[in-house]
């Protein structure tokens, strides 16, 4: 028995958007998934003992309503699909496809035998990308897969590359915590959600002690290690996927706690003050003793939470960091966006106030 010659898969470019430059890579096409969806069961096994043999995850569907079922649990690049089936037809299948919103783009190729102008139009009118009718070659079959797949490849690289652009817009190239632009776009976010539903919400501002006596002394390198160390120490003092840590300044970090109050807050500062200060940090010019000054500050009671800004909440908490400072490094200092002032009042002039 004589077998059908499979081509092989072209090597296609993927896109990468870093930087905003379209930088096009040559990478091999990953392993692509297709769902056959035809009521023909001698149809189904042709399709699929051919479209295996050219290297596709095969899929299979007697019927429109199953073939939404196994799409709702499995994303399949390619649906191939009849026109004519008893339940849901062709058309109905993919007006319901394009109706729905997928992680993906599914490239959609109709094989029927229907082969009228009128039903071609009809098919790519439904959202169908190719029309084939049956009877066409394997070799013919194959290649428009192959466009399919090309397409799909494609999109799945764009999306991939548009997330880690949205990424990095936010993030701190260095440290991995957010930036500053992500910290007074999303703060006054957080403080909507704490409205809507009257819940607290604190932040603390903290500063490396001596941080440019170390900079100076043993290079940047050094200071870089301080840092990270520094976030990768302050994420386990938090709440994963609640709380979260933005890098605002050369050695600022603010750490936002929603659903936190001012007695909360300062649990974490002190949590995190001692964290950083029992133990020295490894670097590649040896270990160094570390310490880290911090202001707490939060909205908890109900004017506090319906008229305090996020930008009074930053001052209050500066303001006790700078407290903290005036006290002697390596404690917290806590106070409300309106005792603030009075705190740092009382610092300046000797006063031993607030925590630590």
């Amino acid at each position: 028995m004589q077998t059908e010659s499979v081509p092989s898969s072209p090597r296609v470019p993927i896109i990468d958007l870093s930087d905003s430059n379209i930088i096009l890579l040559t990478q091999p096409l990953a392993r692509c998934r297709v769902l056959i969806v035809d009521d023909d069961e001698l149809v189904v096994g042709h399709l699929s003992a051919l479209l295996q043999r050219a290297g596709y995850e095969v899929h299979t569907a007697g019927t429109g309503e199953e073939a939404l079922s196994i799409l709702d649990t499995m994303f399949c690049q390619i649906v191939l699909t009849d026109w004519q089936m008893p339940d849901m037809d062709g058309l109905s299948l993919c007006r319901d496809l394009r109706s729905r919103a997928r992680d993906g783009y599914i490239y959609i190729l109709m094989l029927t035998i229907r082969a009228g102008r009128s039903d071609i139009l009809a098919g790519l009118s439904a959202g169908a990308d190719d029309y084939l009718v049956k009877g066409a070659s394997s070799d013919e079959i194959l290649a428009r897969l192959e466009v399919g797949r090309r397409i799909t490849h494609l999109e799945q690289a764009l999306r991939s590359s548009n997330r880690e652009n949205r990424r990095m817009s936010i993030t701190d190239p260095l440290t991995g915590a957010r930036n500053r632009r992500c910290l007074m776009k999303y703060l006054p976010r957080e403080l909507e959600r704490s409205r809507r539903y009257q819940h607290p919400l604190a932040i603390l501002s903290c500063d490396i002690d001596h941080f440019k006596r170390i900079n100076d002394g043993f290079g940047h390198d050094v200071g870089d290690q301080i840092l990270q160390a520094f976030v990768v120490r302050s994420n386990g003092c938090i709440r994963g996927g609640v709380d979260w840590i933005a890098r605002s300044g050369g050695e600022e970090f603010v750490l936002v706690l929603p659903e936190t109050n001012l007695s909360g807050g300062s649990c974490v500062a002190e949590r995190l003050r001692k964290v950083l200060s029992g133990q020295p940090i490894a670097t590649s010019s040896g270990a160094f003793a570390v310490t880290v000054s911090i202001g707490v500050s939060a909205l908890e009671t109900e004017a506090e939470i319906n008229t305090g800004s996020a930008s009074q909440l930053l001052i209050a908490a500066d303001r006790c960091l700078y407290a903290s400072k005036k006290l002697g490094r390596d404690r917290s200092t806590a106070a409300s966006i309106e005792r603030a002032g009075a705190v740092l009042s009382d610092a300046q002039l000797g006063s031993h106030s607030g925590i630590g």
